[in-house]
């Protein structure tokens, strides 16, 4: 790349032959390109490899060029430029080099065209100096695509070809290959702008779920599963229970507490046995005491008990005499209506903070 952007800074002419092309490569270099006067840009069109080769076996011959119509050129070309942009980073520098590209599309500065043929495998840059310069052009050619990784991120290796013969002899062939090549202006500016992160007509609706995207994207992305150890005879799974359960195991990982809220009748108490089996060591319940009785189907230890996960119960009011027995053996704290412990200016918030310390 450092070897480019010396040679393009004199370059009134630039032309570009690569079997893959993406403005990856175009951003990292494009500051090099404001004193050139006309850049081209040829690239072949990617197909499934492996199909190609199914082909090739088929016929048992040597692999047939592939001819694409200029639409199916198109479309492929755009599904590409798609592709990239999905997987490119969200920065100041792929935002301004895009749409430096597109600028210079629009003005002329620049042409982007594909060769319809599926194997085209060139990698060749060939320079055209201005008048009086040192001489008429130089070729580079080699191994390195105009992307990112042919550039800067891979082992290329490239060589510079000085002799006029050669420039002039590369020159010709380009020019016979870009007759021919398919105009991509159009479609990829039209392609950027509808199909693409890098579009100015963002509704608010659009940007918020952008929004909630990027918030929960880790959230979504969770490959992890609810481990059921044993769970009550008729019990439903419910998705939004499990998502809450996976939500808090991460958010108690992350930092050492968290609260489940919701309203009544979405089964918290449920939401906490399932995250108890999630955990290990041993558990303590504070609640109060209408929530501990035996007799009552929903109570606490019941919920428990129907989960098979042993824990300890106590009632609110007794904390006093918790901390008398001891709390070094729990490693798990569940305390319902957390909301009486609100004001830390009270005793019994200081004992449940002395119960959680352990």
């Amino acid at each position: 790349a450092n070897r480019f952007r010396t040679l393009i800074k004199d370059t009134q002419f630039f032309d570009i032959l690569v079997g893959y092309f993406y403005t990856s490569g175009f951003y990292e270099i494009y500051k090099s390109f404001e004193k050139t006067e006309k850049i081209r840009i040829l690239v072949g069109i990617n197909t499934n490899l492996s199909n190609l080769e199914l082909n090739e076996e088929e016929n048992n011959s040597p692999q047939q060029s592939l001819q694409f119509s200029h639409s199916e050129a198109k479309q492929q070309f755009s599904k590409e430029v798609i592709q990239e942009m999905e997987n490119s980073p969200d920065n100041k520098e792929v935002d301004e080099g895009v749409n430096i590209f597109i600028e210079w599309l629009k003005s002329g500065k620049l042409e982007i065209r594909a060769y319809p043929t599926a194997n085209i495998h060139a990698k060749l840059y060939i320079m055209t100096f201005v008048e009086s310069d040192r001489d008429t052009g130089r070729v580079i050619t080699g191994s390195s695509n105009f992307t990112k990784a042919g550039l800067l991120d891979n082992l290329e290796f490239n060589v510079e070809l000085k002799n006029r013969s050669d420039y002039e002899f590369a020159l010709k062939k380009f020019n016979e290959l870009w007759e021919d090549a398919v105009d991509l202006k159009d479609r990829y500016q039209d392609t950027i702008q509808t199909k693409t992160w890098l579009n100015n007509n963002i509704t608010p609706y659009e940007l918020y779920l952008k929004f909630l995207y990027e918030y929960f994207q880790d959230d979504l992305k969770q490959a992890e599963e609810i481990f059921y150890k044993y769970v009550p005879k008729d019990f439903m799974k419910l998705e939004y229970q499990e998502q809450a359960v996976l939500n808090a195991k991460k958010i108690l990982q992350e930092y050492g507490g968290v609260f489940l809220s919701d309203v009544v009748g979405l089964g918290k108490t449920y939401i906490s046995a399932l995250l108890a089996q999630q955990l290990d060591g041993r558990h303590l319940v504070i609640a109060p005491p209408m929530l501990l009785d035996k007799d009552s189907p929903g109570s606490w230890p019941n919920i428990f008990s129907g989960f098979k996960e042993q824990a300890d119960f106590e009632s609110l009011g007794k904390l006093d005499k918790l901390l008398k027995r001891g709390v070094d053996k729990y490693k798990n704290v569940f305390i319902d209506e957390a909301h009486r412990f609100r004001n830390e200016s009270n005793t019994t918030y200081e004992m449940l903070a002395r119960i959680c310390r352990g």
